[in-house]
């Protein structure tokens, strides 16, 4: 294969990762930002937002964040191997983030499932399942957007720093 089909293939590959990551941070902070039901539960008025748990809360703002700048990256020309190496640290902090978002919605979504017996809290998936059905899809998707960053930070970094070392 010749140097620039190479090179044209990367571009190409790097390109549908970064769409795919774009997708499906923006679907996460779309899901969980329309999380929301309010039911009634002996006579008691149950309302889940996911503005009610800061963990969701930052769980939306690392998504909307993460794919803000997904976006902009795809704009930003690579002459240089300065703007690649900030552009691997910028991608290695947004899938940090990303994993930390995930970890603490995804506690908070287990209290919610399961409620905690020995600090007494209930579960709330049986009184509101469409709210935890949403959240659950907004794990989903970041969980995939983490997983298509980890790969497109593995294929940056073999790109820009092995694959010259390599040839």
């Amino acid at each position: 294969m010749s140097m620039s089909m190479a090179k044209n293939t990367r571009a190409c590959c790097l390109l549908l990762l970064r769409l795919l990551a774009l997708a499906a941070t923006v679907t996460a902070a779309i899901v969980m930002g329309t999380s929301h039901e309010i039911t009634t539960f002996f006579n008691i008025k149950l309302e889940a937002k996911f503005q009610y748990t800061p963990a969701f809360v930052f769980f939306l703002i690392v998504n909307a964040v993460g794919g803000v700048y997904t976006l902009l990256v795809l704009f930003i020309p690579r002459f240089n191997n300065s703007v690649s190496s900030f552009i691997i640290l910028m991608d290695l902090v947004v899938t940090m983030f990303l994993v930390s978002a995930i970890s603490a919605a995804g506690a908070v979504s287990q209290v919610g499932k399961k409620g905690n017996e020995h600090a007494g809290w209930l579960p709330i998936c049986g009184q509101t399942p469409e709210f935890c059905d949403h959240v659950m899809g907004a794990l989903i998707s970041a969980f995939v957007g983490v997983l298509i960053y980890f790969v497109l930070l593995l294929h940056t970094i073999y790109s820009n720093i092995f694959s010259p070392l390599l040839t």
